[in-house]
């Protein structure tokens, strides 16, 4: 069947979505993959909160379209929908004031029922925007007692036929609260509560619910979509994972190469493409000196953009982070998150003045032009469910050296220096010292400018758009159909 024989009525839920609100992967797999699926025919929609930084810049431009009320425990709660077309994209927003107009993220039992409210507000709203998609795309817990609700409260409605798909961005957050809290939110009935449905550890589990009852899951690379099979990844849910086993599809996310294209970046003041290197040198020069760091361009420079967490390997980083500079680099780091890391990156930007950068703050300029101007980039994850700024490095002819776990594994491939092949540098174990013989063979290879040249070529010439992540995730709609 071609790609465009069925047009499918597609709905995607979420909590952010880029350009409107970002904090994390799901805000980019939001904001592009409904304008592939669109491009592929499909009628691709997308419904979120409109959470403050949405309304404050966004406010002007927005569409009401309805307002009603819903009943949230003992609460008798204002849903209103606000509609804005960006593109060939439509965009609907839940507006409420009590619990959209903080944080994206409150935390514990108030996130959990500021997402109640999205998940029963959503449902509640198709029908009076006249809007009945046929695949509902759930993405990580905050909208994953969506298939359980379609499947227990809402065969009655014109949503009935419709079906659902959920998305995994990052095993380790679920959705756990104690039974009564969610019941009580969603009227859930007590018959519900057992590991069977939602139950888990004893406490009700909202992922699990959309493990349970989604039609389709997946998650967004092949080889997490295995890992997450084994206790050490599954946080607890590799039975229920293993028993859906069949429904599980590993889709790897993509980026957005328009932004992400160094010809043409507005964060770049030199540009540059795979024929023509010299801009990415010049970049790196700059870069440098916009840092107060020692400028010399022979120097390599190994860049980091990440958020500071257990997550991202920076455990490994710290334990040999003396022995990496014992090596002639110089290091510029850019992120926030657990403050025991900005302590320590702040600290080594003192000890090594010069050659470390730790920029504790996010700048998105800024980390386009690391991406630019370094010459490695090393994200040594002990998981990674996708990961996109290794794709982003590669296009940016930014070497990565990573560890072989998840989306990772599936993008960078080892060089291999005997055949010529491999885009890149990898470990396999989460070992501080696997991760310094790797480097310091990443310093060897890059020292040589040919086999550098031939790496950076072949890494900006991969193909990691959404591209062909909107192709499988369409073929997936139409197996539901």
């Amino acid at each position: 069947m071609s790609a465009k024989a069925a047009k499918r009525t597609i709905l995607l839920v979420g909590a952010e979505c880029a350009p409107f609100a970002k904090t994390g992967g799901l805000a980019d797999v939001l904001g592009t993959l409904p304008q592939e699926l669109i491009k592929l025919g499909d009628d691709a929609r997308v419904i979120l909160p409109y959470h403050r930084v949405i309304k404050d810049k966004y406010g002007d431009q927005v569409e009401h379209l309805t307002e009603f009320y819903i009943n949230l425990g003992w609460r008798n709660q204002y849903v209103g929908v606000e509609k804005l077309v960006r593109g060939d994209v439509t965009y609907y927003f839940i507006d409420n004031e009590f619990y959209f107009s903080g944080p994206v993220y409150r935390g514990g039992e108030p996130e959990g029922e500021q997402y109640a409210y999205f998940t029963r507000a959503v449902l509640e709203s198709l029908e009076k925007i006249g809007f009945t998609p046929n695949i509902i795309h759930c993405n990580d817990w905050h909208t994953a007692m969506i298939p359980m609700l379609l499947k227990t409260q809402y065969q009655d409605t014109a949503l009935k036929h419709a079906k659902t798909v959920f998305t995994i961005h990052n095993m380790m957050y679920q959705g756990v609260f104690p039974f009564g809290f969610v019941s009580d939110l969603l009227d859930i009935e007590p018959k519900y509560y057992t590991s069977r449905y939602m139950e888990a550890y004893g406490s009700a589990n909202f992922m699990k619910a959309a493990l349970v009852f989604a039609d389709k899951i997946n998650t967004v690379s092949p080889t997490y979509a295995e890992e997450i099979k084994l206790a050490y990844y599954a946080y607890g849910m590799e039975g229920i994972l293993n028993a859906r086993a069949g429904d599980l599809v590993g889709i790897l996310n993509g980026i957005d190469t328009e932004e992400f294209n160094p010809e043409t970046d507005r964060y770049l003041r030199h540009h540059y493409n795979p024929e023509d290197l010299s801009g990415k040198y010049e970049n790196k020069r700059e870069l440098l000196e916009s840092l107060g760091m020692e400028v010399k361009p022979e120097r390599p420079l190994i860049g980091m953009v990440s958020r500071l967490t257990s997550q991202k390997g920076f455990d490994l980083i710290m334990r040999v982070f003396s022995e990496i500079l014992s090596e002639d680099v110089s290091i510029v780091l850019l992120g926030t998150g657990d403050p025991a890391y900005e302590s320590f990156f702040r600290g080594m930007e003192q000890a090594y003045k010069g050659r470390v950068c730790s920029y504790i703050s996010y700048n998105n300029a800024l980390a386009h032009q690391i991406y630019a101007g370094s010459d490695l980039f090393l994200m040594p994850s002990k998981f990674e469910p996708c990961g996109i700024s290794q794709m982003i490095s590669l296009r940016y002819g930014t070497l990565p050296i990573v560890r072989e776990t998840g989306g990772l594994k599936d993008t960078v491939q080892p060089y291999n220096q005997f055949t010529g092949e491999g885009n890149g540098f990898t470990f396999a174990n989460y070992n501080a010292h696997d991760m310094l013989e790797v480097i310091r063979f990443a310093l060897r290879v890059t020292a040589d400018p040919e086999q550098r040249n031939t790496l950076i070529r072949r890494g900006m010439a991969e193909d990691n758009s959404f591209r062909s992540s909107a192709e499988k995730y369409h073929q997936m709609y139409q197996s539901l159909l």
